[in-house]
Parts: C-alpha cells; sequence; structure tokens
C-alpha cells in the first residue's frame, strides 16, 4: 500500500511517499516558504524521485492543522483535490500530534507547541504509550502559554517541548519549569510527512466533500466581525 502525506500547516514543508512500511522519499525544508507556490512542485518532485504515478497511490495522509490558517488551507486543499480526483481515502491528522511523533522517549509528556502570538500556543500534551502509540493526555487548543505551564507545574512530570513554538519560548519554558523541563533536539522541531502517515494509518479515512481543518480558534477577521456585530446589536 503506498502512501502520500502533506504537511503544510506551518512554515515548515514536508511531503513523502510510503509503501507497505519503507519510506521511499521525504521532502523537507524548514524554510518559510510560499506553499501556494511550492507545495504541488514539491509533490510532482515526490512522485518523480520515486518513479511513480499519482494514480498508484493508494491513500493520503494531510495534516489538518492548527497552525497558519493559509498554510493549512492549501495542504487540505491539495490532498482533498488528488483524493476527490484520484479517488483515494483521505485522513486528516493533528499538526501538533505530527510534530509529538517526532519525540520517541518514553516515560515523559510530550508537548507540541506552536506559535499563536501575543503570548499564546496552540498546543497539546501526549505521551509514548506500547507499541510507539501516542496516547493523547490533553486534547489540542489554543491557550495561554502561562496557563498550559501552570498546568504542567501542578502535574510535576518530566516533560519534553517540540515546535517552533517551543523554540520561540525556550527561555520562558526553561524558567517556569526548570529541571523537569527540557526541549527536543533542533531537528525534531520539524513535521515530518513520514511520520504524518505512520498516524495515518492508526485512523480511520474520512469523507472527501466533508473534510474541514481544525484551526483550534476562529480567524482574526472573524473575531472583529462578531465583536462588530455584538456591538451593533447592544446599540
Amino acid at each position: 500500500m503506498i502512501w502520500l502525506g502533506l504537511d503544510t500547516a506551518n512554515a515548515p514543508l514536508s511531503v513523502a511517499l510510503v509503501r507497505d512500511g519503507e519510506l521511499l522519499v521525504e521532502l523537507n525544508s524548514a524554510m518559510g516558504l510560499n506553499h501556494s507556490a511550492g507545495a504541488m512542485p514539491a509533490v510532482e518532485q515526490l512522485f518523480k524521485r520515486a518513479g511513480i504515478r499519482p494514480a498508484d497511490i493508494d491513500a493520503i495522509a494531510v495534516s489538518e492543522g492548527p497552525g497558519s490558517y493559509t498554510g493549512v488551507r492549501i495542504g487540505v486543499t491539495i490532498a482533498k483535490t488528488l483524493a476527490w480526483t484520484l479517488d483515494k481515502p483521505l485522513v486528516g491528522v493533528s499538526s501538533l500530534r505530527v510534530l509529538a511523533s517526532n519525540v520517541f522517549t518514553y516515560g515523559v509528556t510530550i508537548s507540541p507547541l506552536i506559535d499563536a502570538r501575543r503570548g499564546n500556543v496552540y498546543a497539546g500534551l501526549y505521551r509514548r504509550g506500547e507499541g510507539d502509540t501516542l496516547e493523547c493526555l490533553m486534547e489540542d487548543r489554543h491557550m495561554a502559554l502561562s496557563d498550559l505551564l501552570d498546568r504542567l507545574k501542578k502535574e510535576g512530570n518530566p516533560v519534553v517541548f517540540v515546535g517552533e513554538g517551543a523554540r520561540k519560548n525556550e527561555e520562558i519554558l526553561r524558567g517556569a519549569l526548570g529541571e523537569l523541563g527540557r526541549r527536543a533536539h533542533f531537528t525534531q522541531d520539524i513535521p515530518r510527512a513520514s511520520l504524518l502517515i505512520t498516524e495515518a494509518q492508526r485512523t480511520e479515512p474520512e469523507a472527501v466533500h466533508s473534510f474541514v481543518p481544525e484551526y483550534r480558534r476562529i480567524t482574526e477577521a472573524e473575531a472583529n466581525w462578531r465583536k462588530a456585530s455584538g456591538e451593533a446589536r447592544g446599540q
């Protein structure tokens, strides 16, 4: 079975082809790219390097968010278009879960972080279980970094932070948790489409037409519209 994996949820880009548990090709970039211009060429290059046709794949996995609204939409749109035109099953996986899957340390809480600005993050909590499975300890959410750190301090368990949100807030994390908190290696901050596929294989496919991104937060435009509508009703 051949899987195509695609992650454009944030600045890094990762695409991969996996066949029956064997990684055929994976292309990764940590640089901030224009995914609207670069994602499809990367997918095309992937197929060319692997020497297979798009019609040869059996399933598609995509990072469904949270993250950059534009990045998430681009990846989901490409994945849905390919799934529909090729008549292939589509599986969405949390972008935070994909980051957490980079960490194979047991006995610790894994905290993937995506920076959401103004002291906020997109965060989830995970733990490695039997058979290398990831157990979710806290559902993905948009929250204040201070609230997350308060929770982790109360729990008192060793924590491994991973993701660009961990890199940007490294000093804050170290100051809040001391020896309880540590950073994953910087190479683990990049999502891997091959690990996205691994997680997708443990998840049921979704209906292509009803599949939508998981932003975990309303857009700023929607928030402004709600505020304006509420003020208008109060007049």
